[in-house]
């Protein structure tokens, strides 16, 4: 892969787009992204603990926030290592950094609400439904099932920034290919990634929908993303070197602010925190009479995140051959000397955290939440199919529905695009839009003036 063309400032679907000379693409890029509405609900969607009441616990929108600070900082770090090696030309350090800062700032527009459990209980509803097919589930073409059985926010992700927001079906967002190809953390369509050997990290699982795939494909050449052929003629590429970068800053934020939010929410004390954090960092914390616990975990964050980024932007220089040959299939995390520190807390936070009684109890109400809201909007997508897929048709409650939920209907042809249509809205909703959508079609919400 050679950086001339992995730092292309092509916008996508745009051919008279032209780079004004004092303000980048890719700068341009994240005031759209963060200027969006799949942005701005971030603020109100799980990054660990659902529906929490603290104020100093991470939602995704500042988690977002913080890891495109990161991955800047990453990108400046490797950028100027680039130009000083002569690999990119003088003044791209900062296109490579900008590129990074884009791709973070959108690297979770995609999730649905209530985190992963979030994405689970999303694919298990179309699973279930799948199982035992009525109506317009027979209907579907058994080889694109998958891409809804196992819903995937990296996928919905791509489908936002390419197709539903700003220029629908013309380019969506129309950022610019590098900053897209540094957003595509898994190469892959869902039915291709299924016929695939476990092995290269770009294909441990899918970040495109079919639906999306030739913009994809648009995006990969123009970028120079090596293509591959799976074993049955499908398509799929190696992951553009900014991605691990990306991942990295993702991998340094979550696990150094989980560790935080832990310690914050109760569920881990301030020797246990400290001591994980030291550990990140190499060394005890500093000295400092009269400093508070919370002050201490909280200078022990900034200088593990520090340690951090200098580790992965290492990891990438060490591994630079591979990654530019698409053959590195690791993160750069895990590939660090930092590896040992990070995995502890990635550890504790999968047996005790993410186990946590409370944290499983809103995660239980929360896929009974969005089931409630998927069989409660279904039928309005089956009477759509049954009607030549003409909205104007719809009549009484489920055309109530519609107007009450605002459900977008448009370019409705056929049970892929209903069901696309179903899981935009379902992923779409913030964590108490959905809490808000389950009571209303339960009949539980107050009527408005209520009290």
């Amino acid at each position: 892969m050679q950086w001339v063309t992995l730092l292309d400032r092509h916008r996508l679907n745009d051919e008279v787009y032209r780079e004004q000379p004092n303000r980048p693409t890719y700068v341009q890029d994240a005031d759209r992204i963060l200027f969006s509405a799949p942005f701005r609900r971030l603020a109100n969607k799980t990054q660990v603990h659902p529906l929490y009441e603290h104020d100093h616990l991470h939602h995704r929108l500042i988690h977002s926030v913080e890891t495109a600070s990161v991955g800047r900082s990453l990108g400046m770090e490797i950028g100027h290592w680039l130009e000083e090696g002569g690999e990119i030309a003088e003044g791209e350090r900062h296109a490579v950094a900008g590129i990074i800062h884009a791709a973070c700032l959108a690297h979770d527009i995609g999730n649905p609400p209530f985190g992963h459990s979030g994405e689970a209980a999303i694919g298990d509803w179309f699973a279930a439904r799948f199982a035992e097919p009525k109506g317009l589930f027979a209907e579907m073409d058994k080889g694109l099932r998958g891409e809804f059985e196992a819903f995937e926010g990296n996928a919905q992700g791509f489908r936002l920034l390419t197709r539903l927001e700003m220029y629908r079906n013309e380019g969506g967002m129309r950022l610019s290919h590098g900053v897209l190809g540094a957003f595509s953390k898994y190469p892959v369509t869902q039915r291709v990634q299924a016929g695939l050997a476990k092995g290269y990290c770009g294909t441990k699982k899918f970040g495109v929908f079919a639906s999306e795939l030739d913009l994809f494909a648009e995006m990969a050449g123009a970028v120079g993303l090596p293509e591959e052929t799976s074993p049955d003629g499908g398509r799929w590429w190696r992951r553009h070197p900014l991605v691990f970068v990306v991942e990295a800053a993702d991998d340094i934020c979550y696990n150094i602010i989980d560790m935080e939010d832990a310690f914050t929410a109760g569920d881990v004390g301030f020797e246990e925190a400290k001591g994980y954090l030291e550990a990140v960092r190499g060394r005890p914390a500093p000295p400092g009479e009269g400093r508070s616990e919370e002050e201490t975990i909280a200078l022990l964050r900034a200088l593990a995140i520090g340690e951090g980024i200098a580790a992965a932007a290492e990891a990438f220089k060490t591994h630079y051959a591979e990654i530019m040959a698409g053959r590195f299939s690791s993160s750069l995390i895990e590939a660090s000397d930092k590896a040992e520190a990070f995995a502890a807390i990635k550890t504790l936070m999968n047996t005790k955290i993410f186990r946590a009684r409370r944290k499983t109890e809103l995660e239980v109400s929360g896929r009974n939440m969005l089931w409630s809201v998927l069989d409660g909007i279904m039928p309005v997508y089956q009477e759509l199919s049954e009607k030549g897929w003409d909205a104007s048709r719809l009549t009484g409650y489920r055309d109530q529905l519609v107007r009450a939920l605002d459900l977008d209907l448009r370019d409705l042809h056929d049970a892929y695009g209903a069901f696309h249509s179903l899981a935009d809205f379902a992923s779409g909703m913030t964590d108490r839009a959905a809490v808000k959508t389950a009571g209303l079609l339960g009949g539980n919400l107050p009527l408005a003036g209520a009290r």
